[in-house]
């Protein structure tokens, strides 16, 4: 099978499932990145068909094709994942890229991420930041595997810690930091039901759902306990949910925090936020 008529059959048969354009990109990465084919798709290699064949029924099973092709794009990286970790997502580029423009006059000394899953966020921020010393905590151990590997293929020296921050004792094996950064779980087991089959049936729960069906668990936790974990006039960031900018506002400020920014993503949403804690 040639390149081209593999990309043509593969936009047709995931246009069943996805919007035309979604489904044509998705075949363009499929096509480059497993079988190496160039776009335009004029040129060989030939595609295995049976290769092919297998990577086919995967993609109508509604699989992520980053998990299917072992690797997703972020901030001009790419990164190793698979089903132990979520897929980096835009809107946390734009954290990354809020966090950057904030800092670059006056970069952190250190900073930490929390439920940091590929590596993403910490290992975009010591290319920007490169002098400082950033660690990354997750619960998962799986997860950290794959955090490490993705630091190891970046060349970025970031401090890895298995650790449960729902457990306050915890936190006392950790410093304190300039900057703490968290895009945590925020979707309530009830709403379950809302959400798209590629993501439910694929990506981890760990790293998607709160327990208690209180959105805001982790969140106030997390800013409970770094104020004992912030240098003076350090920040916390946070990715959110939209629905939730205003209620993330007023607890930053029940717990002390000054300076409280809430942030609007590209399709003009909450998404981001941060406060000083001075």
């Amino acid at each position: 099978m040639t390149p081209k008529l593999a990309f043509a059959q593969l936009s047709e048969k995931l246009s069943s499932i996805y919007p035309n354009r979604e489904a044509s990109t998705i075949a363009r990465y499929v096509l480059e990145d497993i079988f190496k084919a160039k776009w335009p798709f004029e040129q060989t290699p030939t595609i295995n068909t049976e290769q092919y064949t297998a990577v086919l029924q995967r993609l109508l099973q509604k699989e992520p094709w980053q998990y299917i092709v072992g690797e997703a794009d972020f901030y001009d990286l790419k990164y190793y994942v698979d089903k132990s970790v979520l897929i980096p997502r835009p809107e946390t580029e734009e954290l990354v890229y809020w966090i950057s423009q904030n800092h670059k006059t006056k970069p952190p000394q250190s900073l930490l991420d929390i439920g940091t899953g590929s590596a993403c966020i910490p290992i975009s921020l010591q290319k920007r930041f490169p002098t400082s010393e950033i660690w990354a905590v997750d619960k998962s151990l799986e997860a950290l595997e794959v955090a490490k590997k993705n630091a190891t293929r970046h060349q970025t020296p970031i401090k890895f810690l298995e650790l449960d921050i729902l457990s306050k004792s915890n936190w006392q094996l950790l410093p304190k930091f300039d900057i703490i950064i968290s895009n945590p779980p925020y979707i309530t087991t009830s709403e379950k039901q809302l959400m798209q089959t590629n993501v439910l049936d694929y990506e981890p729960h760990m790293a998607l759902f709160v327990t208690n069906n209180d959105p805001l668990q982790f969140y106030k936790i997390i800013l409970d306990q770094a104020r004992q974990h912030l240098n003076p006039e350090g920040w916390v960031y946070f990715e959110l949910n939209e629905h939730n900018g205003q209620d993330m506002v007023s607890l930053y400020k029940d717990y002390g925090y000054q300076n409280v920014e809430l942030e609007k993503d590209l399709s003009n949403r909450d998404r981001m936020i941060r406060g000083q804690f001075i």
